[in-house]
């Protein structure tokens, strides 16, 4: 396992979980040296997707990337449980009721999420998600079965709750739908191809990588004239209104990143960056003014990378403890 990956070691914890169904901290402990991102892989993806409806108790701390339905069953009183949802970047996930059983009046309570939290840090950021923070929790202790679904506005979601009562409990159903514009998005995989779109639209949209990688971008189209610069305390893309910024660092917020790249004008790669960071974001900023586009792909670094890393690579600020 790679050093100096704190955020990293979080994921791997609720990944393995979800991956082995080990309820035991120790023992996730003891596993986080092998690779969380095989719960994603595609033969295990395609082998679920046989067995229709797929369904699956779920645990206090948990984690799915594939649509189904399941089941919380308290044993004992569970204080402080969630579970994080992942689809591919070109989906949305719909959280749906089918069923609820906790005692609100008695301290219990299950809220939805539009997005990730960890450890206080939000993605997608506010800066670039539409809805202010307080309306991105759904409380069911509020709403009550009212309002049964809940869709978010990327490819990632997550659920809090707390059942105090053994036996309490809850279902739901979670599906995923097609996003034709992607626009904030965090990878399954750290290895990929993605291309972010904004057609007129003014916002901002992050795509994330929670790996220190390579990324290569091969074409970028902006609504303005090329060129890839390395930030510097007095330059920029200034005034820009539409541009594609590289951020890095140890958290899950983009916003709370530090830019490491700009750029400010269309061209045709490729052009390659190693950023060995617990996490790696494209982030495009658009006037509305333009239809933007960037593509690019992504690859995870080989640990003699970081250990030896030189020319258009960002070793001050993300390796500094290496």
């Amino acid at each position: 396992m790679l050093p100096n990956f704190k955020l990293q070691c979080h994921f791997i914890l609720i990944f393995l979980a979800a991956l082995r169904g080990d309820s035991r901290y120790l023992e996730l402990q003891e596993a986080a040296d092998h690779d969380p991102f095989q719960l994603f892989n595609a033969n295990l993806k395609r082998d679920l997707a046989g067995e229709q409806p797929y369904r699956r108790a779920l645990r206090c701390l948990d984690m799915l990337s594939l649509p189904g339905q399941f089941t919380f069953t308290a044993d004992r009183p569970q204080l402080h449980c969630a579970a994080f949802f992942i689809g591919e970047p070109e989906e949305f996930i719909t959280i749906h009721y089918d069923l609820v059983s906790i005692d609100c009046q008695g301290g219990d309570f299950l809220k939805v999420f539009d997005g990730w939290i960890l450890k206080g840090e939000k993605f997608p950021s506010s800066q670039d998600h539409p809805l202010p923070t307080t309306k991105r929790y759904v409380d069911f202790c509020e709403s009550g079965l009212s309002r049964r679904s809940t869709r978010s506005s990327q490819n990632v979601a997550m659920i809090f709750f707390r059942v105090h009562e053994p036996g309490n409990g809850f279902t739901l159903t979670v599906k995923t739908d097609p996003n034709l514009f992607p626009c904030n998005a965090i990878s399954q995989t750290p290895n990929g191809r993605f291309t972010l779109v904004v057609p007129h639209q003014h916002r901002n949209c992050s795509f994330s990588i929670i790996y220190p990688v390579a990324i290569k971008i091969s074409d970028l189209t902006l609504g303005h004239l090329h060129g890839l610069q390395l930030k510097k305390p007095s330059a920029g893309c200034g005034g820009i209104g539409d541009f594609v910024e590289l951020l890095g660092g140890t958290g899950l917020d983009p916003s709370k990143m530090m830019p490491l790249a700009d750029l400010c004008y269309p061209f045709h790669g490729p052009a390659q960056m190693k950023i060995g960071c617990d996490n790696t974001v494209v982030r495009m900023v658009s006037s509305g003014k333009h239809i933007n586009r960037v593509t690019f792909e992504y690859r995870q670094l080989e640990p003699y990378e970081l250990q030896n890393a030189d020319g258009n690579s960002i070793p001050e600020f993300c390796l500094s403890s290496l």
